[in-house]
């Protein structure tokens, strides 16, 4: 499973940035200036007008975090109900209440 990169930049510098987009300077400038790729200083700018109820297509940080932390409890869950499921079909053949698996079909 591929990691989630930790994030790289501290947030008043990643706010100081969207400041300065703001305040004109394009995304093109400030990625020369402060060495990021201008994507990335689109995608902060997006993120903070999400955060500051300035757009609607899209999730909010805290929205964005709380899926994050409801898929991981999903796959947890999944993990654990295989777990038992399987568990639950050794116990029924070690105790004979149902019949071994035939490879006869």
């Amino acid at each position: 499973m591929a990691k989630k990169h930790p994030r790289s930049y501290p947030l008043e510098f990643r706010q100081n940035v969207v400041e300065l987009a703001r305040a004109g300077q394009k995304p093109e400038e400030l990625a020369a200036k402060f060495e990021l790729a201008p994507q990335t200083v689109r995608n902060w700018v997006k993120q903070a007008d999400i955060d500051g109820g300035r757009r609607n297509d899209g999730l909010t940080s805290t929205e964005r975090e709380e899926v994050t932390k409801l898929r991981k409890r999903i796959r947890q869950l999944e993990t654990e109900r295989d777990i038992l499921s399987k568990a639950a079909a050794w116990f029924a053949r070690e105790t004979d209440s149902i019949p071994p698996r035939s490879s006869n079909s």
